[in-house]
C-alpha cells in the first residue's frame, strides 16, 4: 500500500480487478496530475469533474513512494487534463526525472492521455527518457460517441504516431478493450490501425464494470476469442501481444516490456 495519501495509484482509483495481486508483488501504477479527470469515459472508474490545480511537490513525492516500494519498473499515468496548458506533459516529464534521480537502475514507462497528440507535449515526456510510450485506444471507433465523449479515436492514433516518429529508439504500446459490443471485424481494423503507426505492444483486455454508474458490460468474451485476436495480430507484426480476460495496460508491464523489447 502506498503510505502517502495524496500520492495516487490508478491501481484503488480506477479500481482494477487486479490490484491485490500487484500490491502483493510490489507492483504499483502511479497516477498524477490529481485524482479527479476532465473527461467523462463511461466505462472508467476514476472520479470526473473539475481537477485541483496541480501539486508541483507530486513528482518528488511519487519518486520516493516507489523507492520505498523498492520498484524496478514504475509506470506513470494520470487523469485526463484538458484544463492545463500543457495537458501535464510538464509533471510527467518531471516525475520521470525524479524516479529516475531516486531509483536509478529503474526502468519508466508512461501511460500518457492523448495530449492532443500535441508534438511538443509528447516529445517533453519522450526526452525524460521513458523506456515505453503507452497511449490506449481504449475500443473500437464506433464506440467513442457513446462511452468515451471528449475524445477521438484518430487523435490516439496520431499519439502513436508522433511517439514512434520522435522517439527513435523508443517503443510503443497500446492497449483496447472488448465485451462493450464491438464485432470482430472493428477489432480487425483496429489492430490494423495500431500496426500502421508503429505500435509494438498491445494489450486486450476484457471490460469489466467499475460501478453501477458504468456502461454495462455487453458480452464476456470467451478465452478463445482472445486468442484468436491474439495471433491475428502477431500476424500484422506486433513485438507482443497480451490478451487475457483481467490483461491491462500496466498490469504485468515489466514482465511484458521483457518479453518484447528483452
Amino acid at each position: 500500500m502506498i503510505d502517502d495519501p495524496s500520492v495516487h495509484t490508478v491501481c484503488e482509483s480506477a479500481k482494477c480487478p487486479n490490484i491485490g495481486e500487484c500490491y502483493s508483488k510490489k507492483i504499483a501504477t502511479f497516477m498524477i496530475l490529481g485524482d479527479v479527470c476532465t473527461r467523462h469515459c463511461r466505462f472508467c472508474g476514476v472520479s470526473k469533474g473539475l481537477p485541483h490545480p496541480i501539486d508541483r511537490t507530486e513528482p518528488k513525492r511519487v519518486a520516493k513512494a516507489a523507492k520505498k516500494m523498492e520498484l524496478n519498473y514504475v509506470v506513470v499515468t494520470s487523469v485526463t487534463r484538458d484544463d492545463l496548458s500543457d495537458k501535464g506533459a510538464g509533471q510527467f516529464a518531471g516525475t520521470i526525472n525524479e524516479i529516475k534521480s531516486e531509483i536509478p537502475n529503474a526502468k519508466v514507462e508512461a501511460l500518457i492521455p492523448d495530449m492532443g497528440a500535441n508534438e511538443s507535449f509528447i516529445g517533453k515526456v519522450i526526452d525524460a527518457g521513458p523506456v515505453i510510450l503507452n497511449h490506449n485506444v481504449e475500443m473500437v471507433p464506433r464506440l467513442y460517441e457513446s462511452i468515451r465523449p471528449g475524445s477521438d479515436y484518430t487523435v490516439s492514433l496520431k499519439v502513436l504516431e508522433v511517439s514512434k516518429r520522435i522517439g527513435k529508439n523508443i517503443a510503443t504500446k497500446s492497449g483496447f478493450m472488448l465485451g462493450l459490443g464491438e464485432t470482430e471485424a472493428e477489432v480487425h481494423g483496429m489492430l490494423r490501425d495500431l500496426a500502421s503507426v508503429g505500435c509494438d505492444i498491445v494489450t486486450i483486455g476484457q471490460y469489466l464494470r467499475p460501478s453501477q454508474n458504468e456502461a454495462e458490460v455487453v458480452e464476456y468474451v470467451r478465452l478463445e476469442t482472445f486468442e484468436r485476436y491474439k495471433s491475428f495480430g502477431l500476424k500484422l507484426g506486433f513485438k507482443h501481444i497480451e490478451a487475457s480476460p483481467f490483461a491491462r495496460s500496466s498490469y504485468n508491464a515489466d514482465r511484458v516490456s521483457k518479453t518484447a523489447l528483452g
